[in-house]
């Protein structure tokens, strides 16, 4: 080791302007900040997507469509996944609990049960909603269906 090969450690120094340390610096008297204007004062914050005075994006594009704030969104779970789950766990009654335990939803989700797919025996399952095929489904192969 010498004293002309030593070299700070990678990514250690850091190359920025050191501004507002006098007019030798190249960077004092307005410290990069130009003359005047809202962005030579202190406390000024652009905001989000302000485009220097023209017309932002989100304001040039068309709005369209409605969003019912009042909408209820259900999980969807399909009968195969039902069974899938019965057959690995051996269960013939399935709650929401057992679906958050085996992390098919979360415990804060509305849970609908779907029709893709069969049941292989009978089941009682319980949960917040039920499409028809799928009440049909649980119902014929004598299991109970109870809505939450």
């Amino acid at each position: 080791m010498k004293l002309n090969t030593l070299k700070p450690a990678e990514g250690s120094v850091k190359n920025r302007k050191r501004i507002g340390r006098g007019e030798g610096s190249g960077h004092g008297g307005t410290s990069t900040r130009g003359h005047k204007g809202a962005g030579s004062r202190s406390g000024n914050k652009r905001k989000i997507g302000f485009e220097g005075g023209q017309m932002p994006l989100q304001r040039r594009l068309p709005k369209y469509g409605f969003r019912n704030f009042n909408r209820v969104e259900y999980k969807g779970i399909n009968l195969d996944t039902l069974s899938m789950l019965a057959e690995k766990f051996n269960l013939t009654e399935v709650t929401h609990d057992i679906l958050v335990q085996n992390g098919i939803c979360s415990k804060n989700e509305l849970v609908k049960i779907l029709g893709r797919g069969e049941l292989k025996g009978k089941m009682n399952v319980s949960a917040h909603g039920f499409s028809a095929t799928a009440k049909a489904a649980i119902e014929s192969n004598g299991g109970v269906v109870t809505v939450l």
